[in-house]
């Protein structure tokens, strides 16, 4: 494929009339409003609709198989290679599609908030809701930083481009390609928003460790005297509810990377899921929906406009795309020290993992690589039982290098800036779910608040038989039964069956991990 050509062809595009270049939020919820892409809500938001896809196509996300990333990425079904060849028909049939649109829409800005490892982009939008979400989700370049802005990544979405698999070599009419040699990441066939915002991650977790920074799929806040807190767990484990927190500043909800000046968001807003949202449960981001704000398959009622957030009848997945600054307690620019606590949130159905456990460095890196939760019964067709669900470095959908490389960039900071590493079960207590209650959280803010004061760094601890993990003896605020997950069972053969269960599945995920150091398995993992 000839680079130059691509260019030419980006520059003519870009350089014809119809081409809009960082207009603002006014004017591009005008640009929605008259395009009929989208309506005002009740507090001034733009609310849009996305159609047959409500979420992520990961089997539709491709990585072009070039020279210098063939030997680098960590191919498979995450992962998967498509051809030089086929992104160039593609990509010349998008730009041909698109030089025939009535209007296009352009804004530039940047990924990373630490101006020494920040990404500049570029982001091309049939749609104007799609580039009034670029302009929330990523970083906003000053006037200045505007005149001298040079992409060197361009994202290119067309969701109403449909694919021909028989013809495209694609999987289905939606397409998400990253091409890292003609920097470009091309979108079609697809009107939700997200997959925009998770192409640039992807991208940056592929770029940053070149530079010795590990991308993390984690929220960060930090306290009054400057320490850092990183917070990470799959959906449904407490992540956004206990790093949102009025007493600590927030770094950003999402991504980071961990350079060796500190933490940095990755982003420049957040995308917080909003399915029954309520001005008590989470003030900050209810409050955060305002004008510019974006609110994807959020039903409206028809005559007020008000959001019903209760509704998931378009999606579970219904979303708020709104700038990090709509929150009052951040940092700004989103930029910390080095990390003193790191918590992984999972939330047992099991419950058998103990509320809180110091980890050793070994259990960092295995629990980091497991990344559990589990799925319960009843939430999906066929699911009558608690399910384990594993996602590498609880972001395994994002992770173009192989796993066991983030791995490691993560011991090695905990050993240099000495950060003291939690696993917090927001799961289930006194039996499995169905038998036992879920944790009271009150209990569990008690704990991570104890955590991140520094309160358990010296407390007697007693491990755990079967996972091998240090339980704190006493936790201020917490009964001390409540510590040890046997005591909470009625049935102590039931518990340790279930145990069991689940340490044998820990082990069975792991047995993917085929480049793992031995010290990792036999010290980080359960005993039995």
């Amino acid at each position: 494929m000839n680079s130059v050509r691509i260019s030419n062809q980006l520059s003519e595009l870009l350089a014809s009339g119809h081409v809009h270049v960082q207009l603002s939020v006014p004017q591009l919820v005008e640009k929605v409003l008259t395009r009929n892409e989208g309506v005002l809500t009740s507090t001034g938001a733009v609310r849009a609709t996305t159609g047959k896809y409500t979420g992520r196509s990961p089997k539709d996300k491709f990585i072009v198989e070039e020279a210098s990333t063939k030997d680098k990425i960590d191919w498979g079904t995450v992962n998967q290679p498509i051809s030089p060849e086929v992104f160039e028909r593609l990509y010349n049939k998008v730009l041909g599609y698109l030089k025939d649109r009535d209007e296009l829409f352009v804004f530039k800005g940047f990924a990373g908030a630490d101006k020494k490892h920040r990404l500049p982009i570029q982001v091309i939008n049939e749609f104007a809701w799609h580039n009034l979400f670029a302009h929330q989700l990523f970083i906003r370049p000053t006037a200045e930083e505007l005149l001298t802005h040079e992409e060197q990544f361009t994202v290119i979405s067309a969701p109403n481009f449909k694919a021909d698999p028989m013809i495209d070599g694609t999987k289905s009419e939606t397409f998400i390609i990253v091409s890292f040699e003609r920097k470009t990441v091309l979108i079609g066939g697809t009107e939700y928003a997200g997959e925009m915002k998770k192409s640039i991650f992807s991208i940056m977790n592929y770029l940053l460790p070149e530079n010795n920074i590990l991308p993390m799929h984690c929220s960060a806040n930090v306290g009054v005297e400057g320490d850092v807190a990183l917070f990470f767990g799959l959906s449904g484990t407490g992540k956004t509810t206990l790093s949102a927190d009025a007493n600590r500043r927030l770094i950003g909800d999402d991504e980071h990377g961990w350079s060796a000046n500190g933490v940095f968001n990755i982003e420049g807003g957040c995308y917080a899921k909003c399915i029954n949202l309520s001005r008590e449960k989470e003030p900050q981001i209810f409050d955060a929906i305002h004008f510019g704000s974006v609110l994807e398959n959020v039903v409206l009622n028809k005559e007020t406009r008000v959001a019903d957030y209760d509704d998931g009848t378009l999606t579970e997945n219904t979303r708020a795309a709104y700038p990090i600054q709509s929150i009052s307690n951040i940092v700004d620019p989103s930029v910390a020290g080095h990390p003193n606590t790191i918590i992984f949130l999972t939330a047992d159905a099991f419950g058998v993992l103990p509320p809180i456990a110091k980890l050793s460095k070994e259990q960092a890196m295995y629990h980091f690589l497991s990344g559990y939760t589990s799925k319960l019964a009843g939430t999906e067709q066929g699911i009558t039982s608690p399910q384990a669900t594993f996602s590498t470095c609880f972001g395994s959908p994002f992770l173009p290098l192989e796993a066991t490389r983030y791995a490691e960039m993560l011991g090695t900071k905990i050993d240099e800036h000495n950060a003291k590493v939690y696993l917090v079960n927001t799961g289930w207590t006194g039996g499995e779910y169905g038998v036992g209650s879920r944790m009271k959280l009150s209990y569990t803010r008690s704990m991570v608040q104890a955590a991140l004061e520094g309160e358990l760094n010296h407390v007697e601890t007693c491990k755990d038989p079967i996972f091998g993990l240090e339980i704190p003896l006493h936790v201020p605020g917490v009964p001390d039964d409540v510590l040890q997950p046997n005591r909470t069972w009625a049935d102590q053969e039931a518990y340790q069956m279930k145990a069991n269960e689940l340490a044998t599945k820990f082990k069975d995920n792991f047995k993917k991990f085929a480049n793992v150091s031995a010290q990792i398995v036999d010290k980080g993992g359960p005993l039995v």
